[in-house]
């Protein structure tokens, strides 16, 4: 990636076993679980891009009996949180972590073709240059299953209208890289899915002016 992001735009907790804990991700998981409950089928084999403390996919796991979740990240100390989270789950259904830079066209392990129900990312593609979200559009048009779904969540624009709070929020972005950003849903994103193969199916409002966008493979 052209300039790799923090880790994360928070501070986080640590457990003695290497696991890491999120603020952000223990609020906004039973929201997101229960639009996955919705979304993904029964059994799926899901992709995470960008999996931070890997906190989200050790509880949708839990909940959803059905997943088969595979962590993926760039960042060392985040690879270092998904394997303590994996060493701990007693399912047997937490995968990797993967080494995946979502800029390059090489997802190593992950490429499979058809692989993949679904590829999920939360909180990426606006802390990442545009690039990062280019090659994640890229990546699920050339590795998931027909009908498979991306599925992204965060805050986003919607044809040009912002939300106050996250207008300011993309503002803090900048200032801190050029190339960082609130990304539009319809006009920089729906574009870079139409190339891929993907069409912009639903879109859901979550807590905190974020959004679930579900990209379905066609």
């Amino acid at each position: 990636m052209a300039d790799k992001p923090p880790v994360a735009l928070e501070d986080r907790g640590e457990s003695g076993d290497g696991r890491r804990y999120s603020p952000s991700a223990a609020r906004n998981r039973d929201p997101i679980l229960h639009a996955l409950r919705e979304l993904l089928p029964e059994k799926a084999a899901v992709l995470e891009i960008a999996s931070g403390t890997g906190e989200h996919g050790a509880w949708f796991t839990q909940h959803l009996q059905g997943l088969d979740w595979t962590y993926s990240d760039i960042d060392p100390e985040s690879l270092v949180s998904q394997r303590a989270w994996r060493a701990a789950d007693k399912q047997g259904r937490l995968r990797g972590p993967l080494v995946i830079d979502a800029s390059s066209d090489d997802w190593g392990g992950a490429e499979r073709a058809a692989a993949w129900q679904a590829i999920y990312s939360a909180n990426m593609v606006h802390i990442a240059p545009f690039g990062a979200a280019e090659g994640l559009f890229r990546g699920a048009g050339r590795l998931l299953a027909p009908d498979g779904t991306l599925i992204l969540y965060g805050p986003f624009a919607r044809h040009g209208n912002i939300a106050p709070s996250n207008a300011a929020f993309s503002e803090n972005l900048k200032a801190r890289n050029p190339d960082w950003g609130v990304r539009d849903l319809d006009v920089q994103l729906a574009p870079l899915a139409r190339a891929a193969g993907l069409t912009l199916q639903d879109v859901r409002e979550m807590p905190a002016n974020n959004l679930i966008a579900v990209f379905r493979h066609v």
